[in-house]
C-alpha cells in the first residue's frame, strides 16, 4: 500500500525514542505484533530517563488550561473510531457504513489484543502511582495500572495508519488526530512519554500489518469501495 514505508519508518522512529528515553485476532501471525519483541522496555523506576518524564508531566500539569483537560476527558472515553469523529465528520456515519465498520471493529479487536499483551507484559506503574503529585483528568482506583503502551496511544495509530491508506486525501488530518489524540494521555497525567511513544509504535506495526495482510484484502477493497461510493474519499 502506499503508506506502507513511511509508516514502518513512523514505527522505526518510535521505538528508537522509546529506546533513548529508556474477540480472536484476523490471520495476523503473532511474532509480527508480539510487543514484547517489538518494544523496548521503559525506563525503570527511578532511572534519570523517568524522573525527566515526570518533570514533563508536572510542566504540562502547571500550563494546561480547562479546555485543555476538557479535550482530554472527552478524548479518553472515546478509545475507538469515534475519536477521530470530529476529524471525518458528520458524514462519516457507520449506520451507513457497514463495511467501513466490520473493516474497523477488526482493527480495534487486533490493536486491543496486542496493547493488552503489552500491557501484561512490561507491568509498568502509572505516573500517579510513582508520584502522587501528578493529577490530571482520569485518576480512578479501578483504572487498569499497567501504563505501558498506552492503550489510547495504540488505538488511535492502528486507526489512523488504516484510515490514512482508505482515505488519502484526509491523511494529514487524519494522522494529525492521532497525534493529539494521543497527547490528550499526557494532558490527563495517566501516561509517560515513552507510553505515547511505544503506543505509536505497537499501533503502527499493527495498523501496517493488516493492510499487508491477505486475509484483509476483501475487507479493505469493501470499506474503501464503500468510502469513495459516499463521497468520504476521493482515493
Amino acid at each position: 500500500m502506499r503508506l506502507r514505508g513511511a509508516l514502518l519508518a513512523c514505527a522505526a522512529s518510535a521505538l528508537l525514542a522509546v529506546g533513548a528515553a529508556a474477540q480472536t485476532p484476523v490471520a495476523l501471525p503473532v511474532p509480527a505484533i508480539d510487543p514484547v519483541r517489538l518494544l523496548p522496555p521503559p525506563p525503570p523506576e527511578g532511572s534519570e530517563a523517568q524522573k525527566q518524564e515526570l518533570a514533563e508531566l508536572h510542566r504540562i500539569q502547571d500550563t494546561r488550561t480547562q479546555a485543555d483537560l476538557d479535550t482530554a476527558a472527552w478524548d479518553s472515553v472515546h478509545e475507538d473510531w469515534t475519536a477521530f469523529a470530529p476529524t471525518l465528520g458528520l458524514k462519516f456515519d457507520m449506520d451507513a457504513l457497514p463495511a467501513t465498520a466490520k473493516l474497523l471493529k477488526e482493527v480495534d479487536e487486533e490493536q486491543a489484543a496486542a496493547k493488552r499483551a503489552g500491557k501484561a507484559a512490561f507491568q509498568r506503574p502509572r505516573p500517579w502511582i510513582v508520584d502522587f503529585t501528578v493529577v490530571g483528568c482520569d485518576h480512578s482506583d479501578d483504572k487498569p495500572k499497567s501504563s505501558y503502551p498506552s492503550g489510547h496511544a495504540t488505538m488511535a495509530y492502528a486507526m489512523a495508519v488504516v484510515l490514512s491508506d482508505l482515505m488519502p486525501d484526509h491523511a494529514g488530518d487524519i494522522l494529525q488526530r492521532a497525534s493529539d489524540y494521543a497527547y490528550s494521555r499526557l494532558v490527563c497525567g495517566v501516561h509517560f512519554r515513552s507510553d505515547i511513544v511505544a503506543g505509536q509504535a505497537l499501533g503502527s506495526a499493527v495498523g501496517t500489518e493488516l493492510l499487508h495482510d491477505p486475509a484483509m484484502q476483501a475487507d479493505l477493497t469493501a470499506a474503501r469501495t464503500e468510502l469513495r461510493a459516499h463521497g468520504l474519499t476521493k482515493g
